[in-house]
């Protein structure tokens, strides 16, 4: 009682001092608390940050491009690399190499993530892009196993580690980039351009190979026509990497790395920390996002894989279709997502990222049985409904999860943090993702094994996105508030300006 009586009378002098001294516990209060400054607001360059999206895009379509190609002629690789006389022995060993890249992607998300939070995301981005183009390039150039013997799948894994390896940077570092550009109020509308680069690569790797196809045959592909496309993703990779060199560095980074900046006033320190890119930190303090992060990429990249690669090859060796109408509806549902893709980005700015996800993580769970039943029906019209379905599910969190996974991190290890986690996941659920259902149809013998898993991975990412939190319209963390003129720049300014008293 003494002890609670005592604490009142403290508590009642508090009270008296801070009427007494008003002005002076103002200045104490602002002091703790300091209100931004116009100096401390970024103001995008809506050029610059167009620029930043186009070349970090072109590189994930690059990527994309590449997985695509090597999804879309499974079959024929399985021939040309692994020829055993049986159909699905060839099939399991050309998806197991198509994994085995998956394998060093964590390895190289943490070579290059923390090496982008320690010298700069643009010099990453451009060594990735280089590594990408050599390791696909390379691979048309491989003799076949009929001429070479063993050394031709010894080749062929090898260049697809090189692959792996330079994609566990890709992803982390562009979505990071194009988040750090990007003004906080429209994030989501320009991360999805990072997505649409993959639905990008996805169609011209499908639309190349089908066009492949029809003029040359399964023979002709089998003999020359596979080495086309990869032949080609070296051009490209070459013009991906100049977009990339004229880039700035991200703001954000910028002002991470200036020290004069830190000091520019208390409200900019409070906000910024040191770059060090320590990977050890990352997993002993950034734990619980990490975590978050690769359960939501879990369940993204195996509805993801699912229907943009193992599709093609569902329909044709388990249902039955010919390999050029399966690709030819792929790419009429690839064509519908791109076209919904940044509008779904958009969407994101405007009622949160949350709601969208959810949206999409429960659409799989609720819809993929039903989908993969139309699918078997038979007819064009049911398998274009089907797919649809899925694809509807899947744009909600295509044109969402580039612009919510970098806001997981605070600046200083975003981009090793979301290397990490984003290519883990992949290398455990996404990579694998046709190896499993090509082994669980082939164990079961259920076609509907894939709606099983897809179902499965969705119920992981509905808990997922019900533990983050909503961070759309936000400054990033660690970072100051990013606008897109300098009239909402001023706007903020005076939002926190003391209101006069008289």
């Amino acid at each position: 009682m003494a002890g609670n009586a005592e604490d009142s009378r403290e508590s009642d002098a508090d009270q008296g001092a801070r009427r007494r001294h008003r002005t002076l516990f103002r200045a104490a209060e602002r002091r703790r608390n300091p209100p931004l400054r116009r100096t401390d607001i970024t103001v995008t360059d809506e050029h610059a940050v167009r620029r930043a999206v186009k070349a970090a895009s072109l590189g994930n379509a690059m990527e994309w491009f590449d997985f695509g190609i090597y999804s879309y002629l499974a079959v024929t690789i399985g021939h040309v690399f692994f020829p055993s006389g049986n159909a699905t022995v060839e099939l399991l060993s050309s998806f197991a190499t198509f994994a085995v890249s998956f394998l060093v992607r964590p390895l190289g998300g943490m070579v290059f993530g923390p090496l982008g939070d320690r010298i700069g995301r643009k010099s990453v981005l451009a060594m990735t892009m280089i590594m990408m183009a050599i390791g696909t390039f390379a691979i048309g150039l491989i003799p076949s196993y009929g001429t070479i013997g063993f050394w031709a799948p010894t080749l062929l894994i090898f260049f697809r580690l090189v692959q792996g390896f330079s994609t566990g940077g890709e992803y982390g570092g562009a979505s990071t980039f194009i988040a750090e550009y990007a003004p906080d109020r429209r994030r989501g509308f320009f991360g999805s351009f990072l997505e649409l680069g993959t639905l990008a690569g996805y169609v011209g790797a499908a639309g190349l190979v089908t066009v492949l196809t029809t003029v040359l045959g399964s023979g002709g592909m089998e003999s020359w026509g596979w080495r086309v496309p990869f032949l080609v993703a070296g051009p490209i990779g070459m013009v991906g990497l100049y977009l990339r060199l004229r880039l700035d560095e991200t703001p954000a980074f910028q002002k991470l790395e200036d020290a004069s900046l830190h000091r520019a006033s208390e409200a900019a320190s409070a906000v910024e920390t040191t770059a060090k890119g320590d990977l050890a930190k990352i997993f002993r303090q950034y734990w619980p996002s990490l975590l978050l992060c690769i359960c939501l990429v879990g369940a993204y990249n195996i509805t993801d894989y699912m229907l943009l690669s193992y599709m093609p090859t569902y329909l044709s060796d388990e249902m039955g279709y010919s390999e050029t109408n399966g690709l030819l509806i792929l790419i009429g549902t690839m064509v519908v997502l791109m076209l919904l893709i940044n509008q779904v980005g958009r969407l994101s700015d405007r009622i949160g990222r949350k709601p969208v996800l959810m949206a999409g993580m429960l659409g799989y769970l609720v819809l993929s049985l039903p989908a993969f039943l139309l699918v078997g029906q038979g007819s064009p019209v049911a398998l274009a409904g089907g797919m649809l379905m899925l694809g509807l599910s899947l744009v909600c969190m295509l044109g969402t999860m580039s612009a919510a996974l970098p806001a997981l991190f605070p600046t200083e290890v975003r981009y090793g943090s979301l290397s990490i986690g984003y290519n883990v996941a992949t290398s455990l659920f996404g990579g694998t993702t046709p190896l499993v259902i090509t082994a669980l149809i082939s164990v079961a013998g259920s076609e509907l094994m894939p709606a099983y898993y897809a179902m499965a991975a969705a119920l992981v990412g509905v808990v997922a996105v019900a533990c983050m939190k909503e961070t759309a319209r936000r400054p990033l963390a660690g970072s100051p508030p990013s606008v897109a003129t300098p009239q909402e720049a001023a706007e903020m300014v005076e939002s926190q300006a003391p209101v006069p008293r008289f």
